[in-house]
Protein backbone atom coordinates (compact mmCIF):
# COMPACT_ATOMS: atom_id res chain seq x y z
CA UNK A 1 0.00 0.00 0.00
CA UNK A 2 3.06 2.75 0.26
CA UNK A 3 4.40 1.66 -3.41
CA UNK A 4 4.61 3.21 -6.05
CA UNK A 5 1.41 2.29 -7.88
CA UNK A 6 -0.74 3.75 -4.76
CA UNK A 7 1.70 7.26 -4.05
CA UNK A 8 1.33 7.89 -7.77
CA UNK A 9 -2.51 7.74 -7.33
CA UNK A 10 -2.42 9.79 -4.86
CA UNK A 11 -0.19 12.53 -6.48
CA UNK A 12 -2.73 13.02 -9.09
CA UNK A 13 -5.80 12.83 -7.06
CA UNK A 14 -4.47 15.53 -5.05
CA UNK A 15 -2.93 17.41 -8.03
CA UNK A 16 -5.97 17.53 -10.01
CA UNK A 17 -8.42 17.78 -7.20
CA UNK A 18 -10.43 14.19 -7.99
CA UNK A 19 -11.25 11.21 -7.01
CA UNK A 20 -9.64 8.46 -9.01
CA UNK A 21 -9.68 5.18 -8.88
CA UNK A 22 -8.31 1.31 -10.33
CA UNK A 23 -7.46 -2.15 -8.74
CA UNK A 24 -4.26 -3.37 -8.23
CA UNK A 25 -2.04 -6.91 -6.74
CA UNK A 26 -1.54 -5.87 -3.19
CA UNK A 27 0.69 -7.68 -1.00
CA UNK A 28 -0.40 -7.30 3.01
CA UNK A 29 1.58 -9.15 5.07
CA UNK A 30 2.62 -11.79 2.82
CA UNK A 31 -1.28 -12.31 1.76
CA UNK A 32 -1.94 -11.43 -1.80
CA UNK A 33 -5.20 -9.18 -2.47
CA UNK A 34 -7.01 -8.20 -5.80
CA UNK A 35 -7.58 -4.42 -3.88
CA UNK A 36 -9.31 -1.72 -5.74
CA UNK A 37 -8.32 1.57 -4.59
CA UNK A 38 -10.30 4.99 -4.55
CA UNK A 39 -8.14 7.70 -3.65
CA UNK A 40 -10.25 11.20 -3.04
CA UNK A 41 -8.94 14.59 -3.73
CA UNK A 42 -7.31 15.06 0.36
CA UNK A 43 -5.36 11.78 -0.94
CA UNK A 44 -7.13 9.78 1.70
CA UNK A 45 -7.89 6.17 0.42
CA UNK A 46 -10.72 3.57 0.76
CA UNK A 47 -10.13 -0.19 -0.36
CA UNK A 48 -12.31 -3.09 -1.26
CA UNK A 49 -11.23 -6.66 -1.51
CA UNK A 50 -12.57 -8.71 -4.30
CA UNK A 51 -14.49 -11.18 -3.26
CA UNK A 52 -14.91 -14.11 -5.65
CA UNK A 53 -11.52 -15.65 -6.90
CA UNK A 54 -11.77 -16.63 -10.66
CA UNK A 55 -11.05 -20.15 -9.85
CA UNK A 56 -10.67 -20.70 -14.00
CA UNK A 57 -7.76 -19.26 -13.80
CA UNK A 58 -6.63 -20.53 -10.40
CA UNK A 59 -6.80 -17.09 -9.01
CA UNK A 60 -7.91 -18.96 -5.27
CA UNK A 61 -4.66 -20.52 -5.08
CA UNK A 62 -3.19 -17.00 -4.87
CA UNK A 63 -5.39 -14.39 -4.02
CA UNK A 64 -7.43 -14.19 -0.91
CA UNK A 65 -11.15 -13.02 -1.33
CA UNK A 66 -12.56 -10.28 0.62
CA UNK A 67 -15.39 -10.71 2.69
CA UNK A 68 -16.43 -6.96 2.94
CA UNK A 69 -18.62 -4.83 0.39
CA UNK A 70 -17.81 -1.45 0.54
CA UNK A 71 -19.78 2.03 0.55
CA UNK A 72 -17.80 4.77 -0.64
CA UNK A 73 -19.56 7.99 0.22
CA UNK A 74 -18.11 11.02 -2.34
CA UNK A 75 -20.14 14.21 -3.01
CA UNK A 76 -23.08 13.12 -2.42
CA UNK A 77 -23.15 9.86 -3.96
CA UNK A 78 -23.06 5.96 -2.44
CA UNK A 79 -20.56 4.43 -4.65
CA UNK A 80 -20.51 0.84 -4.81
CA UNK A 81 -16.67 -0.61 -6.07
CA UNK A 82 -16.34 -4.24 -7.22
CA UNK A 83 -13.98 -6.05 -9.15
CA UNK A 84 -14.10 -7.98 -12.62
CA UNK A 85 -15.13 -11.85 -11.71
CA UNK A 86 -17.52 -10.29 -8.81
CA UNK A 87 -19.85 -8.69 -12.12
CA UNK A 88 -21.51 -12.84 -12.60
CA UNK A 89 -22.52 -13.23 -8.66
CA UNK A 90 -26.31 -10.39 -8.30
CA UNK A 91 -26.77 -11.31 -4.78
CA UNK A 92 -23.44 -10.06 -3.56
CA UNK A 93 -24.09 -6.85 -6.28
CA UNK A 94 -27.17 -6.26 -4.73
CA UNK A 95 -28.41 -2.97 -3.50
CA UNK A 96 -29.45 -3.63 -0.12
CA UNK A 97 -27.27 -0.20 0.48
CA UNK A 98 -29.73 1.85 -1.21
CA UNK A 99 -26.03 2.90 -3.38
CA UNK A 100 -26.34 5.55 -6.32
CA UNK A 101 -23.28 4.26 -8.42
CA UNK A 102 -21.75 0.42 -9.33
CA UNK A 103 -18.29 0.79 -10.30
CA UNK A 104 -16.38 -2.65 -12.13
CA UNK A 105 -12.54 -2.57 -12.84
CA UNK A 106 -12.09 -5.73 -14.86
CA UNK A 107 -9.73 -7.93 -16.94
CA UNK A 108 -12.55 -9.18 -19.00
CA UNK A 109 -11.52 -11.45 -21.51
CA UNK A 110 -12.32 -10.75 -25.54
CA UNK A 111 -14.10 -14.40 -26.35
CA UNK A 112 -16.66 -13.45 -23.20
CA UNK A 113 -17.24 -9.64 -23.88
CA UNK A 114 -20.50 -10.24 -24.98
CA UNK A 115 -21.31 -11.62 -21.00
CA UNK A 116 -19.22 -8.52 -20.28
CA UNK A 117 -21.69 -6.33 -21.77
CA UNK A 118 -25.19 -7.98 -21.09
CA UNK A 119 -24.42 -8.67 -17.39
CA UNK A 120 -23.55 -4.85 -16.67
CA UNK A 121 -27.08 -3.80 -18.19
CA UNK A 122 -28.49 -6.46 -15.84
CA UNK A 123 -26.96 -5.20 -12.53
CA UNK A 124 -27.46 -1.84 -13.42
CA UNK A 125 -31.09 -2.65 -14.20
CA UNK A 126 -31.98 -4.68 -11.29
CA UNK A 127 -30.44 -2.18 -9.38
CA UNK A 128 -31.74 0.74 -10.72
CA UNK A 129 -28.13 2.60 -10.39
CA UNK A 130 -25.83 4.02 -12.69
CA UNK A 131 -23.13 1.33 -13.63
CA UNK A 132 -19.59 2.13 -15.00
CA UNK A 133 -17.51 -0.78 -16.37
CA UNK A 134 -13.88 -0.24 -16.70
CA UNK A 135 -11.85 -3.41 -18.91
CA UNK A 136 -8.49 -3.68 -20.23
CA UNK A 137 -7.13 -3.48 -23.82
CA UNK A 138 -4.73 -5.53 -25.32
CA UNK A 139 -2.43 -9.20 -24.42
CA UNK A 140 -1.53 -10.58 -21.28
CA UNK A 141 1.62 -12.50 -20.13
CA UNK A 142 -0.17 -15.55 -21.02
CA UNK A 143 -1.30 -14.06 -24.27
CA UNK A 144 -4.92 -13.29 -23.35
CA UNK A 145 -6.78 -11.04 -25.33
CA UNK A 146 -8.69 -8.58 -23.88
CA UNK A 147 -11.25 -6.27 -25.76
CA UNK A 148 -11.69 -3.14 -23.40
CA UNK A 149 -15.57 -2.23 -24.27
CA UNK A 150 -15.53 -0.12 -21.13
CA UNK A 151 -18.77 1.73 -21.31
CA UNK A 152 -21.27 3.68 -18.96
CA UNK A 153 -24.99 2.77 -18.07
CA UNK A 154 -27.70 4.43 -16.56
CA UNK A 155 -30.59 3.07 -13.98
CA UNK A 156 -32.70 1.59 -16.57
CA UNK A 157 -30.03 -0.13 -18.42
CA UNK A 158 -29.46 2.70 -20.83
CA UNK A 159 -26.11 2.62 -22.53
CA UNK A 160 -24.83 6.25 -22.33
CA UNK A 161 -21.09 6.24 -23.41
CA UNK A 162 -18.90 3.69 -24.83
CA UNK A 163 -15.79 2.65 -26.74
CA UNK A 164 -15.87 -0.24 -28.83
CA UNK A 165 -14.35 -3.43 -29.19
CA UNK A 166 -10.05 -2.72 -29.06
CA UNK A 167 -10.60 1.35 -29.20
CA UNK A 168 -8.29 3.07 -26.68
CA UNK A 169 -9.93 6.51 -25.52
CA UNK A 170 -11.44 8.31 -22.70
CA UNK A 171 -15.39 7.63 -22.11
CA UNK A 172 -17.55 10.47 -19.50
CA UNK A 173 -21.07 11.43 -18.72
CA UNK A 174 -23.50 13.59 -16.77
CA UNK A 175 -24.78 11.26 -14.34
CA UNK A 176 -28.05 12.78 -12.95
CA UNK A 177 -28.67 11.32 -9.37
CA UNK A 178 -32.02 13.29 -8.75
CA UNK A 179 -33.58 11.88 -12.13
CA UNK A 180 -32.30 8.32 -10.76
CA UNK A 181 -33.71 9.01 -7.33
CA UNK A 182 -37.54 10.66 -9.07
CA UNK A 183 -37.65 6.85 -11.32
CA UNK A 184 -36.51 4.96 -8.26
CA UNK A 185 -39.44 6.14 -6.40
CA UNK A 186 -41.62 6.09 -9.03
CA UNK A 187 -41.55 2.83 -9.60
CA UNK A 188 -40.07 1.33 -6.57
CA UNK A 189 -38.67 -1.98 -7.56
CA UNK A 190 -35.65 -1.70 -4.93
CA UNK A 191 -38.55 -1.86 -2.18
CA UNK A 192 -39.91 -5.45 -3.33
CA UNK A 193 -35.98 -7.18 -2.92
CA UNK A 194 -36.15 -9.97 -1.25
CA UNK A 195 -34.02 -10.00 2.03
CA UNK A 196 -31.13 -12.63 2.91
CA UNK A 197 -28.16 -12.88 4.56
CA UNK A 198 -24.39 -13.49 2.82
CA UNK A 199 -22.38 -16.59 3.95
CA UNK A 200 -18.96 -15.07 4.44
CA UNK A 201 -17.57 -18.56 5.47
CA UNK A 202 -18.10 -20.28 1.84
Amino acid sequence: MDGFSVLWMQKIAKNKQVAICGSLVISDNGTYYNRLIFVHPSGAIETYNKRHSFTLAKEDKVYTSGTKKIIIEYKGWKICPLICYDLRFPVWARNTENYDLLIFMANWPAPRVKAWKTLLKARAIENMSYVIGVNIIGKDANDYAYSGNSLIIDYLGAKISSLQKNEVGIISATLEKNKQDTIRKKLGFLNDMDSFKIDYSK
